[in-house]
């Protein structure tokens, strides 16, 4: 059965600027990015969310067809939280074809362990409207943030597009001292750390800024791969 995909569209009026194409992480789907595809859609950008592809082995072939569907624009970007970003660089390192940038969001590094669904909710985010979107969603499974999965090698050597990896400072699923020195010494990395953030950073109490990131970079590989600076003196 193919995965569960979820779009938001640009406006009417306005010529689609890129396309992203989202991989979920562990418990979630696709629906659970409405915030931030909603927003990105606002601006011009199609957005694509697919599922957990560490539950769902499907998501990648889906991926793939999207990354190589000529009706969506480009430049297409890789988006992937949590186990859907380790799977998003694997595709960038087995250079699936279509993919001209990844962003990595909340990279899981270790096993972590969680005692309560109180205690997953809180380490996933700190955004009170997105626990209540979380407790009350029936197709979000609650305790997956904690199962053993294996996932792909992270060969970040074998990707030769720009990466934007963004992590929570106060990530507790995935340490940021760990992700950090996941990727070290791979000079294609923009690495940006939010302030008190938590795992699920694309829907943490940071949301905006988050997104605002992702935007510029978005801006800026539209210019070149090199992603020239736009504006600069913001302190």
């Amino acid at each position: 059965m193919p995965a569960s995909l979820y779009s938001w569209n640009e406006p009417d009026d306005l010529a689609a600027r890129g396309t992203l194409i989202v991989l979920a992480g562990r418990g979630e789907h696709g629906g659970v990015y409405e915030r931030f595809g909603r927003r990105l859609a606002s601006d011009a950008y199609a957005v694509r969310a697919l599922g957990d592809p560490s539950a769902d082995p499907s998501v990648l072939e889906e991926a793939a067809k999207l990354l190589a569907d000529e009706s969506l624009p480009g430049p297409k970007v890789l988006v992937g939280s949590d186990t859907g970003a380790r799977y998003a660089a694997h595709l960038a390192a087995e250079q699936t074809p279509g993919i001209d940038a990844l962003i990595l969001i909340g990279l899981p590094t270790a096993p972590w362990i969680s005692g309560s669904w109180d205690a997953e909710l809180e380490a996933r985010t700190a955004c009170t409207t997105h626990q209540g979107r979380l407790t009350n969603d029936p197709d979000f499974h609650r305790g997956a943030i904690g199962a053993a999965v294996d996932l792909p090698e992270l060969r970040l050597d074998l990707v030769h597009v720009p990466v934007l990896a963004l992590h929570g400072a106060d990530d507790t699923i995935s340490p940021l001292d760990q992700a950090l020195d996941a990727y070290a010494g791979f000079s294609g990395v923009r690495t940006v750390t939010f302030n008190g953030g938590r795992h699920d950073v694309l829907n943490d109490a940071q949301h905006r800024t988050a997104a605002a990131t992702v935007l510029l970079f978005l801006e800026r590989l539209r210019l070149s791969p090199e992603l020239p600076l736009i504006a600069e003196g913001l302190g």
